[in-house]
């Protein structure tokens, strides 16, 4: 193809660097040859006038100019492709792929068994990968990198227009103690729970969180006497503890310790935290990205009721 002097196929180039950042695995899912891709690299560069991709030991790094023309450019690509071939859709059944998910703790525990079962079932020829990740703030670029292909998680604390999202899951706090407790019965009230001795779930490695900012709105202060980075793993240190812990609900409906422990309402006020599904707006249009995301959603709604 050529458009006023410059050759369309370089823009195919381009978006295989962008998601594979290997020069070698961009030439195989383009369908040329290693060297025509390092050409084809070389010609983009003399275009764009910049390096576009750095070598780095990760591989390939986009500069801020690949950044900035990554989402167009495959937005552009998605639309000839349309043009060409409008009945494409994706069949789950016969066709394979493989799809990479970002997942935080959460969602790994929460919604990956269900949908790795109904995966198993709808799409016998496709291949899940997990990249397991901590921070919020991380979505964004493992998303423009196309190190991942749908993120489930918190939401990044700035919105990005490139990154789509929606809401997928909800779930509330719950506080946890041994059931061997002397409060274990009775319940606790605020007082009680101040007193305590905590777990702290921080998977930054923060020494406060959000029960301690909702304490401090009423001058109190908790003791935390152990820091995790993993809600999942609380319920099993509470029998033969004295540790309390709030985390949210479905920590203690996933835990094989139910009869070791006891679940109560937070003495204190906490919001209700949700989980979205995230995407980069260049995969808005593929079938098998819709397909996916689609089957995510009713994962997660079964799991919601």
């Amino acid at each position: 193809m050529n458009f006023d002097g410059f050759d369309l196929n370089l823009l195919v180039a381009f978006n295989a660097l962008m998601l594979e950042r290997n020069v070698t695995k961009a030439a195989a899912i383009a369908g040329v040859s290693q060297p025509a891709m390092s050409a084809a690299l070389s010609r983009l560069r003399r275009v764009f006038n910049d390096p576009l991709f750095i070598r780095s030991a990760e591989g390939l790094l986009p500069t801020a100019k690949a950044q900035e023309i990554a989402v167009p450019v495959a937005e552009a690509l998605g639309q000839v492709r349309n043009l060409m071939n409008p009945t494409h859709i994706f069949d789950p059944v016969t066709q394979a792929r493989s799809f990479t998910l970002g997942l935080t703790e959460y969602p790994l525990h929460v919604l990956l068994p269900s949908l790795t079962q109904k995966l198993a079932l709808l799409a016998p020829n496709c291949s899940i990968h997990v990249r397991y990740f901590t921070d919020r703030d991380e979505t964004v670029p493992l998303l423009d990198a196309g190190k991942i292909d749908i993120a489930i998680g918190v939401p990044p604390t700035k919105a990005e227009n490139r990154i789509l999202s929606h809401p997928l899951l909800t779930d509330d706090f719950v506080t946890m103690i041994g059931r061997h407790h002397d409060v274990a019965e009775k319940g606790i009230d605020l007082k009680s729970f101040v007193a305590m001795r905590h777990i702290l779930v921080s998977p930054e490695g923060n020494h406060y969180g959000l029960v301690d900012q909702k304490l401090r709105e009423h001058n109190l202060v908790r003791d935390i006497g152990l820091t995790l980075p993993t809600m999942f793993s609380v319920p099993a240190l509470l029998p033969g503890t004295d540790f309390i812990a709030t985390v949210l609900s479905r920590v203690a409906t996933h835990t094989a310790n139910q009869t070791l422990i006891n679940v109560f309402t937070p003495p204190i006020e906490l919001p209700t935290i949700t989980f979205h599904l995230l995407w980069h707006r260049r995969t808005q249009e593929n079938p098998a990205h819709q397909w996916l995301r689609q089957v995510i959603n009713d994962v997660a709604a079964a799991c919601q009721t």
